[in-house]
């Protein structure tokens, strides 16, 4: 039997394996809003073979869009636009559609990354960018705007406003994005947090305010729907943030209910220094689940099916999160069930595509002519 691809329960949301597709942003949204490209790309990927499928980083508000093409859920036109596509899903894909929220503070107003990624100016699109402190991401760019208590009052209102519009589109869980060196990630680490009030300098304050966030949002979720964190272990640079840290704001979400860990790394310095390897973030996933019992899920150039099923079957983590290897291969859960002796759901139109030799891959089946 495949520890991969076994169930899982996440509170009343029950998963028949321990794949997640990772939210991968697109780039591609028109003001905020998902079109054709979200539409071909969401359907296709939910069809992966994956127990669940979560949404790319979905802004909470105008100015928290990584770039001008990022996905949001800040107004009905945002919220009109993902309908019909999360209505496709649900008619063809058994796969859970979580929605991963997100602000991306001083490293929001940025180019698209095949057009170079770097800020846009002010004079040439571009918005004022907002962080804990006024401390731009790069030496050189312009600062963002240190946020006020007003500020910060306005971005949690929004993360909940978000929140809601996504239960009323019927996602069935939430990831809260505290990484990669976006807005509450920010908060979280003395690279980019400078303040000297309640929300900077000890530990406790600088993870103040992604608690409030987390907490304003579990209120107004419904209860029997799980919410998530991703979180960055470590900066990467030596005397920031670090997995000491990271295991202690984990036990702070723990005790608020946090449903799951997606332990990813970096992003908040362009000092960084990553040892990239297959699985290399892994590591960090099972630190935080030996530390804090808490459901964790593993991500990073996690691309075989062994080495999935290893991470899970030794308890290192308790789901996979995959982004690159699905657009590589989107199906990869069919073809990681074949290798590993699992069962996977798929669509009736496709059922003859399973091999000679995996008869069982879709489970029971029939087909017949006349």
């Amino acid at each position: 039997m495949s520890t991969l691809f076994s169930p899982i329960e996440l509170r009343d949301l029950k998963l028949s394996n321990r794949i997640m597709v990772s939210p991968m942003c697109q780039y591609s949204a028109i003001d905020g809003s998902a079109n054709d490209w979200h539409f071909t790309h969401i359907n296709m990927l939910a069809l992966s073979g994956a127990a669940m499928f979560c949404i790319e980083a979905t802004h909470v508000e105008d100015i928290g869009r990584i770039t001008p093409g990022c996905l949001g859920l800040y107004n009905d036109a945002n919220e009109a636009a993902l309908k019909p596509i999360l209505a496709s899903v649900r008619k063809h894909s058994k796969a859970a559609v979580a929605m991963q929220l997100a602000h991306a503070g001083r490293k929001a107003s940025s180019q698209r990354p095949w057009e170079g990624g770097q800020l846009i100016p002010i004079a040439e699109g571009g918005w004022q960018t907002v962080g804990p402190s006024d401390v731009p991401h790069k030496e050189g760019e312009a600062a963002p705007a240190a946020l006020d208590d007003a500020g910060l009052t306005r971005i949690r209102e929004a993360f909940v406003a978000s929140a809601k519009r996504a239960d009323r589109l019927g996602i069935d869980a939430l990831e809260l994005h505290g990484a990669h060196g976006y807005l509450l990630h920010q908060f979280l680490s003395p690279i980019a947090n400078k303040r000297t009030d309640r929300y900077g300098g000890s530990l406790e304050n600088r993870m103040r305010f992604p608690l409030e966030v987390f907490d304003a949002v579990r209120a107004v979720f419904p209860d029997h729907k799980p919410i998530g964190m991703r979180v960055s272990a470590t900066d990467w640079v030596e005397g920031a943030w670090d997995l000491a840290q990271t295991i202690e704001f984990a036990r702070e979400l723990k005790k608020r209910g946090v449903d799951w860990m997606d332990v990813s790394s970096g992003g908040v310095s362009p000092l960084q220094k990553i040892p990239l390897g297959p699985g290399y973030q892994v590591p960090a996933a099972q630190a935080v689940k030996e530390a804090t019992g808490v459901t964790t899920m593993a991500v990073g150039l996690i691309t075989e099916a062994k080495q999935a099923e290893e991470i899970v079957s030794s308890g290192k983590a308790d789901m996979v999160a995959l982004a690159r290897g699905m657009l590589y291969d989107p199906r990869w859960g069919w073809h990681a069930a074949a290798e590993l002796g699992g069962e996977v759901s798929a669509p009736p139109q496709y059922w003859r595509s399973q091999p000679s030799t995996q008869k069982a891959l879709f489970g029971k089946t029939t087909f017949g002519t006349r």
